[in-house]
């Protein structure tokens, strides 16, 4: 008699959690509900950038000699985030009508870094809180003042700080960024999703199969939720046919082809497309790491003046490198460097592809 086989044991699923970015928004609300109640509160709700609503309980919040302290403990989920556990701190206070301009004035205390190179999101010389930190920051607070009722309330302040945050950033790349003394605060959603390999090219697969289950014949395979989301605009393909692939690059083109795709759409910023036409397999940091001597060289294959070239290669960052491009009117390297990644991509896949590079600001800005 055969025997029974054991049921296959059931995968666990991995649990998402939330960014610096969404701990602060939330800190700052509490700190603002308590300072303009009176009253210290234990749990606040905030809007996300994606247009859900999430809950957090406080850590601390102290009310105090006309400001109010108030701290969130990261919880990342299951994403092995070395700012897992960590103490978001938001410290509001108001200052004197007629001072400051703005209603609200978004400031890093200690333990988050300051940015001391160009070509990060965030200014030379400005504590390092990304744009959507900063939006949902003000957010939160806009809805602490409407929930309270005070239409009558001077300008606030909002300092963000993280307990230990110095030594934590010693875990990161942030002095190589040049963002020194602390953390980044960050996040483009408020969501932190799990980075386990295995999850992400699971997902992947599963993605795949679902479109092709449709009968699609076209897929779009994005690194991340704006470019996906710039691309649908344009192509309005089923919901079905987009797969974030994440970080996943060469993973994501091979099975592609291997469920039978036709066609690729490949959305990504600049970075990611620069690291997928220096053939750089996966496209995260810690496994693919972009030296800009790397993307200097090969602008200089692509026609750039070596002399040029050179200079390029003292840049910061890759953003840098196409904000340098971009103001030097070099639009013709740029496309050059998504020609490259394209054909890295075909190669790859062993399939037709059509290649949108992406920025935040602006959308599809190259289509190859």
């Amino acid at each position: 008699m055969m025997k029974k086989q054991d049921a296959p044991e059931k995968k666990k699923k991995l649990r998402s959690g939330f960014t610096t970015g969404a701990c602060a928004a939330a800190a700052a609300k509490a700190a603002a509900v308590a300072l303009l109640s009176g009253r210290p509160v234990d749990h606040v709700e905030i809007p996300f950038p994606t247009g859900e609503r999430h809950g957090f309980s406080l850590h601390s919040c102290v009310c105090q000699d006309g400001q109010v302290t108030a701290s969130i403990i990261k919880d990342a989920g299951d994403d092995p985030d070395v700012t897992n556990g960590a103490e978001i701190i938001a410290v509001v206070e108001q200052q004197e009508p007629g001072l400051v301009e703005e209603d609200l004035i978004i400031s890093g205390g200690p333990g988050v870094g300051k940015v001391t190179k160009p070509g990060l999101p965030v200014p030379v010389g400005e504590p390092a809180i990304n744009p959507v930190p900063q939006k949902m920051i003000r957010a939160a607070v806009a809805e602490a003042v409407k929930e309270v009722g005070d239409d009558d309330i001077c300008p606030l302040q909002v300092t963000i700080c993280v307990t230990d945050g110095e030594l934590l950033a010693e875990k990161t790349l942030n002095s190589r960024l040049g963002i020194l003394g602390g953390l980044s605060i960050l996040g483009t959603t408020g969501i932190v999703r799990p980075v386990s390999a295995r999850a992400w090219t699971d997902t992947i697969d599963a993605s795949m199969k679902v479109a092709r289950a449709a009968g699609l014949t076209e897929v779009i395979l994005s690194t991340g939720r704006t470019s996906e989301a710039a691309v649908q605009r344009l192509l309005e393909l089923p919901e079905e046919s987009m797969v974030m692939m994440g970080d996943y690059l060469a993973y994501a083109l091979k099975a592609a082809g291997r469920h039978g795709f036709k066609k690729i759409y490949l959305a990504g910023m600049w970075a990611k497309i620069l690291k997928c036409a220096l053939g750089i397999p996966q496209t995260h940091v810690r496994h693919g790491a972009l030296e800009v001597s790397q993307a200097a060289d090969l602008l200089a294959e692509l026609g750039l003046d070596r002399q040029q070239a050179d200079e390029l290669a003292t840049a910061n960052t890759a953003r840098e490198i196409y904000q340098r491009l971009k103001a030097a009117g070099r639009e013709d390297l740029i496309c050059s460097v998504c020609e490259q990644a394209k054909k890295y991509a075909m190669k790859r896949s062993k399939l037709v592809v059509e290649l949108f590079l992406v920025t935040s600001e602006d959308g599809v800005v190259t289509h190859v």
